[in-house]
């Protein structure tokens, strides 16, 4: 689930949990509170069980001290972590990752504002295609519904001209946002885009459904 806002707020609500396991590109102080407190053991992994499985950390000093010569932590290489095949293998694997902008037909772009790179696309589309081969895995796109103090729709009729495509339409299961989940494997384009207003901001769902109808995608 990496590092950030999202993955912050997601592993908060994780404190109730047990018996569950690491299979990351990378993580933060978040994930290291969670073995400290028995909710991540790993006892239940199909793949390397008992280990927390990673190729990056960033954190705290207390996050580099507590990995030290610690064999709980296990470090690979990302073209081991990263490969789906290998992501596959662990049973009900849930990737979580975030987005910048989601058009009504599911496309997800997560690396560009437009044609401004921001960010590198890191493990998304590895972990959301090993997710979704994994026995009971969920790939979860995760985000707020809107940018800039609520001024703009996160979700939107079409990317802003030259974005990035991160993960394609064709890889994307779940959306979900404070308003809901979007279940979009599956569905018609229609059927994407009235799930994908639905969870939307309520500000902008009647200016996405005027512009779904007149773009004839609904």
């Amino acid at each position: 689930m990496g590092i950030g806002a999202i993955p912050d707020a997601t592993l908060h609500y994780l404190k109730e949990k047990r018996n569950l396991g690491i299979h990351t590109e990378m993580f933060s102080d978040g994930v290291v509170e969670l073995v400290e407190s028995g909710v991540i053991n790993g006892e239940e992994k199909t793949l390397h069980p008992g280990k927390v499985v990673s190729s990056i950390v960033m954190g705290s000093q207390h996050v580099y001290d507590f990995i030290h010569e610690n064999p709980f932590m296990e470090f690979h290489p990302t073209d081991y972590v990263n490969d789906p095949y290998i992501i596959a293998q662990n049973h009900k694997m849930v990737a979580i990752n975030s987005s910048i902008e989601i058009d009504l037909t599911g496309q997800v772009c997560s690396d560009s504002m437009g044609r401004l790179n921001w960010s590198g696309i890191g493990g998304q589309v590895d972990f959301m295609r090993g997710a979704s081969r994994s026995p009971g895995g969920i790939p979860i796109i995760a985000m707020p519904s809107t940018a800039k103090k609520g001024t703009q729709s996160r979700i939107v009729l079409d990317l802003k001209p030259g974005a990035a495509v991160t993960t394609s339409r064709g890889d994307v299961h779940c959306i979900v946002t404070e308003f809901g989940i979007a279940q979009l494997h599956g569905k018609t384009l229609r059927e994407r885009a009235k799930a994908l207003i639905e969870i939307a901001h309520p500000d902008f769902r009647e200016e996405l459904e005027r512009q779904s109808h007149e773009s004839k995608l609904i």
